[in-house]
């Protein structure tokens, strides 16, 4: 299941298929029942209409969802360059030789991070933690020497800095995990396939054309990929651009 909301391309051709059947079962069982227009009629009316009027809504709030997660993720990528950034600056505070020595691990951490944002192999996701996780145990290393030899409130300040810089990753990692659960992904599924049912059946008591059958699974289907693609940190064409520590290690390489 993960791999398949990982690529929304996937998403589309399978939901395609599989409301298409959907209407096609619904067509072939209301060829089988009885035909009468009674009260039987107005009841399935109202049975269609609230089912879509249920999917319509589901899909609106999981379009939702995706984009105040995608919004997430973009607002942590700016606190993560405002905080590499600051802490920068604050290593001026700190003796030359620890400056010295911090600075170039704290543009080597930018660039993994910058790394982080940019690939979509995820196979090189283990590699890319192991090197920052190994530039974060420098950098606080780094830190604590001097921290220890002058703790001072202008060192705590600096080390207060290089906290935030190790912690704005966190919340980073939290919120590229923060997806649409699964269990609403099968919700919508539900609905879907029993809304395309509802209309294959009524398509064919109406007797409309064959042609119009694809129309709602194929809106269906671009809904559900373009929410799968907003929703899918990597796997998607809508992504978070690193603009913000992009900029950053710009400003700090012509510095």
């Amino acid at each position: 299941m993960s791999f398949t909301l990982n690529h929304p391309l996937v998403v589309f051709v399978l939901s395609l298929i599989g409301m298409w059947i959907a209407e096609r079962v619904g067509a072939w069982w209301a060829r089988r029942g009885s035909a009468n227009k009674g009260e039987a009629a107005d009841t399935f009316n109202v049975v269609q209409g609230a089912t879509l009027t249920l999917l319509g809504l589901i899909i609106g709030f999981s379009f939702s969802m995706a984009i105040s997660r995608y919004d997430q993720r973009k607002n942590y990528e700016e606190a993560e360059a405002n905080a590499i950034g600051t802490e920068y600056v604050r290593l001026d505070l700190l003796p030359p030789e620890d400056a010295t020595k911090l600075r170039p691990l704290l543009v080597s951490y930018l660039e993994q991070r910058i790394t982080f944002y940019e690939t979509t192999d995820r196979s090189q996701l283990p590699a890319i933690a192991t090197r920052k996780n190994a530039l974060q145990a420098s950098l606080w290393a780094g830190m604590a020497a001097p921290a220890g030899q002058q703790p001072t409130p202008i060192t705590a300040l600096v080390v207060a800095g290089m906290n935030d810089v190790l912690n704005s990753e966190g919340y980073t990692q939290a919120a590229w995990w923060n997806r649409i659960p699964v269990a609403a992904w099968l919700l919508m599924m539900v609905v879907a396939l029993g809304s395309n049912l509802l209309v294959g059946m009524g398509s064919f008591k109406a007797g409309s054309q064959r042609g119009l059958l694809l129309v709602l699974p194929l809106v269906v289907a671009v809904s559900f990929m373009l929410i799968a693609d907003i929703d899918s940190p990597r796997g998607g064409l809508i992504r978070i651009v690193p603009q913000n520590l992009h900029a950053l290690l710009a400003s700090l390489q012509h510095a």
